[in-house]
């Protein structure tokens, strides 16, 4: 077998001769707001790196908050010398990019797998989630689901305004499932689905969603946990950018209007066992329930992962599917956790509840915390929504209680590291604050 800087070393210069025309490429992490960063470096360096030079970037760049800024957290930040950490090249990865005006590569970087992984960047917190469950003879086969709206690339006083149908150049203001719409966003959508698929990313179903403007990516179900978050994550980075480029913009914002559905993002999730047998679907699907007990349980202790900013709580119970309790139910996709109609070897949960601006790696690791939880205590769950349309259990509706609600539970900060707990939930915490220190035109109509 090839060394990993081998194999590495292949994919660079295999690139290289593909693409003689691309410089530079991007070298990107996801941050844990969910924003990429990184450095971008001649090709010719990236060829040094792959053969073992050291590839170093500032740990605290993890911790950057939605704007960008820096919040003293713990001793991070200010008070440790911000010193840089040690970061990989992730193989497969290396791709050319299509919508900047120059030819680009990009590859993804990650701390795992690192002789000292930072304990809080997301993609470390998914690999530790994965790597205990595979230690205990459980694979997760994982599928994304990713709503998002286009809008007129120029914006109104700030405000977002509805995409241009390209045949009518009227508005498209129509909220709708139509078929047509994908047929006249064709060229835009087309695109986005093709770039994704130059990337590495397995694009199968597209929707005309509910709101104007509003579509759905499905992905393909991936048996590598890790691979499939990093499609969701690169899917968002390149679907921006093909917008941009057709005279939209492209957002995963979870609630743009008030009036319309939310954007979330559903996860697909199954398990299974060594010999390929589906975990869940075994003793009369009793260890589904098992399952689904922990997801629950879970739930409001995991809310500031799954609504990771303050728009992100005004998408839940506002319109159409969004609970406002956790909740669980077959073919119901009014339930959080849902069940859908499948044969045996497919059986699986639907995980509805994460808006589609949370971090992906960070969505998968709190879910398949909460399944490893439910397997491990082998509790019943409430009753479904199919037999008791008022069942469900109560979660917090705003940052500062699902902060609180998160930082503190045992089981929690045992599955996804008690350092990334406090960290994630002080990043929050602090992102929230900074976002009230506006005052908005509204607040003085209200009390001027």
């Amino acid at each position: 077998m090839k060394s990993p800087s081998a194999t590495l070393l292949a994919e660079v210069r295999t690139f290289r001769q593909n693409y003689p025309e691309v410089r530079y490429v991007d070298l990107i992490a996801l941050d844990i707001p969910g924003h990429f960063y990184g450095k971008r470096y001649p090709v010719e360096m990236l060829e040094k790196v792959a053969a073992g030079s050291p590839l170093k970037l500032p740990q605290n760049a993890v911790l950057l908050g939605a704007q960008g800024g820096l919040f003293k957290i713990g001793d991070y930040c200010f008070n440790d010398g911000d010193p840089d950490a040690n970061r990989r090249l992730v193989p497969g990865t290396l791709k050319p990019v299509s919508w900047e005006s120059q030819p680009l590569g990009q590859m993804l970087i990650t701390s795992d797998g690192t002789e000292a992984p930072i304990e809080f960047e997301p993609r470390e917190v998914l690999t530790r989630v994965l790597e205990r469950l595979h230690h205990k003879g459980i694979h997760p086969v994982v599928a994304f689901e990713l709503e998002f709206y286009l809008f007129d690339k120029k914006l109104d006083n700030g405000l977002p305004q509805f995409p241009r149908d390209p045949l009518s150049d009227d508005v498209d203001d129509q909220p709708n499932l139509h078929i047509e719409r994908l047929s006249r966003f064709s060229d835009v959508l087309d695109d986005m689905a093709q770039t994704a698929k130059a990337q590495g990313i397995d694009i199968t179903v597209i929707t005309a969603e509910i709101g104007p403007g509003q579509f759905e990516i499905n992905f393909g179900h991936c048996d590598d946990g890790l691979r499939a978050a990093d499609w969701a994550a690169l899917f968002c980075r390149s679907t921006r950018g093909v917008a941009l480029k057709h005279g939209y913009r492209a957002s995963f914002m979870a609630k743009p209007y008030l009036q319309f559905p939310g954007s979330g993002m559903h996860v697909h999730v199954s398990l299974y066992d060594g010999g390929g047998n589906n975990v869940l679907a075994a003793h009369q699907q009793q260890p589904l329930r098992h399952a689904v007990a922990g997801c629950l349980a879970l739930l409001p202790h995991c809310m500031p992962i799954f609504s990771p900013n303050h728009n992100a709580f005004r998408r839940l119970g506002g319109t159409v599917n969004a609970a406002t309790r956790a909740s669980w139910g077959f073919e119901d996709r009014d339930a959080c956790v849902r069940i859908p109609e499948s044969d045996p070897r497919n059986l699986r949960i639907e995980h509805r509840l994460a808006s589609a601006d949370a971090n992906p790696y960070l969505v998968l690791a709190a879910i398949l915390a909460g399944l490893e939880h439910g397997l491990e205590t082998r509790q019943e769950p409430i009753a479904p929504l199919n037999e008791d349309r008022s069942s469900g259990t109560d979660f917090p509706v705003d940052m500062l209680d699902a902060v609180r609600a998160m930082q503190h539970q045992s089981v929690v900060r045992d599955k996804l590291g008690a350092e990334f707990v406090d960290v994630y939930c002080e990043n929050k915490r602090q992102d929230h604050l900074a976002f009230q220190q506006e005052i908005s035109a509204r607040e003085y109509r209200w009390f001027l």
